[in-house]
């Protein structure tokens, strides 16, 4: 080998790895019940005219209880659907509406003032089986009910992110934030009896380490900022171990914290509760370093270690999956031993990993996805938010 030769091997690009086979997340025959699936005539969607069973852009699931209480952010409709037992049919009538006066009404609180059972674009939904709580995002606040309701604009007995019900202003009109304040915020969990909310809008997740129980209680910690007055992307610095952008969805599991950080393209994971503001997170998934954020790291196409704009997270059957929204896809990863960028091993929505496109490039099916935002689990049921096919996909694991 000549010289020449052997400096032009030393700068040749290597080759991309070969593509990685994914084992099926979800169940291949595609989701068993649909809810808000309306086609007409010539084959596309009907009118989004609020019903009993019809859904606009979708972006909050929760099963809620073991009676078998689920319900639905119904977002672009600003109101929350409940149905007394997880349905069983196709697009299957919702039993009680919250934000709403009736099942064909719709508007941003109802069109009239804000109060403790309107809506102004609700997104997350959580539930421990006994309290039941909404991300009320336009309102900058979230709504919660001691018992989960079970009736048509049963009032929320709590506020957090506003001083009292009748409040709806981002950061309660300050320029900046504090602990008691929240701005545009989509994602709320409830784990170990400690309360989780993406804030999105000011780029931090609050923690509450016990249930709050007065209106307008400041949050104990703050992880994407080091302080709880700054809301800056990424904490005013590159991207780093410890800032977020539009963070969307908290999972507590095993331990572990994890949090989908869209703006990043990558989930960012704790592996012992944090217990000081600013912590940094112990890995990423999604990039190879603390310090990457691009979509599918830099490509069109993603692949089994890239992610664009993750929205929602969910952890099924000791495996963590994730809404990877602007790919139109489910992933699934492996939690045992997990650790800096590891690939996923489960796929749904696509048909490999290389693959992306809203409905794969065609009309919808019942295992296609257009910007799924969230992500609920009971057992081996998934409930997927599937947002921009507006409708709600229960869908088994495979």
């Amino acid at each position: 080998m000549t010289m020449v030769t052997l400096r032009a091997s030393l700068h040749a690009p290597m080759p991309d790895p070969p593509p990685v086979a994914a084992l099926p997340l979800l169940d291949s025959a595609g989701a068993g019940i649909v809810l808000g699936d309306f086609i007409g005539d010539d084959g596309l969607p009907a009118p989004l005219a609020p019903t009993a069973s019809a859904l606009f852009g979708p972006r909050g699931v929760c099963f809620a209880g073991s009676d078998g209480l689920f319900f639905v952010s119904d977002t672009g409709h600003h109101r929350l659907l409940g149905w007394s037992r997880v349905p069983t049919q196709d697009n299957q009538p919702a039993d009680i509406v919250i934000g709403q006066p009736d099942f064909t009404s719709e508007g941003r609180n109802a069109k009239g003032d804000i109060g403790p059972a309107t809506l102004n674009m609700p997104t997350g939904l959580a539930s421990d089986g006994v309290r039941f709580a909404v991300a009320d995002a336009w309102n900058h606040r979230v709504l919660i009910w001691h018992r989960i309701p079970t009736d048509s604009n049963q009032p929320a007995d709590l506020v957090l992110g506003q001083a009292d019900f009748v409040s709806g202003q981002a950061n309660r009109g300050m320029p900046l934030p504090g602990p008691e304040t929240l701005n545009w915020c989509y994602g709320v969990t409830i784990a170990e009896n400690k309360l989780y909310v993406a804030d999105t809008g000011n780029r931090r997740v609050l923690v509450w380490n016990s249930f709050p129980d007065a209106n307008g209680q400041p949050a104990d910690l703050v992880l994407g900022q080091a302080d709880m007055i700054t809301r800056d992307d990424n904490a005013g610095a590159d991207t780093t171990s410890i800032g977020m952008r539009w963070p969307h969805a908290v999972v507590v599991h095993d331990g572990k914290v994890l949090v989908a950080d869209a703006g990043n393209n990558r989930i960012m994971a704790w592996n012992a509760q944090p217990n000081a503001d600013g912590a940094m997170a112990s890995f990423v998934l999604g990039q190879t370093s603390f310090e990457a954020n691009s979509h599918n790291r830099g490509g069109y196409h993603p692949n089994e270690r890239s992610l664009q704009m993750p929205y929602g997270l969910a952890v099924l059957d000791g495996g963590l999956i994730c809404a990877d929204t602007a790919n139109s896809r489910l992933v699934g990863y492996e939690l045992d031993n997990i650790d800096m960028d590891r690939s996923a091993v489960r796929l749904s929505g696509q048909h490999g990993f290389q693959k992306k496109g809203d409905n794969r490039w065609r009309f919808a099916t019942r295992d296609s996805l257009c910007w799924p935002f969230a992500l609920a689990v009971q057992d081996r049921l998934v409930a997927v938010a599937d947002t921009g096919n507006n409708r709600v996909m229960l869908w088994k694991k495979a």
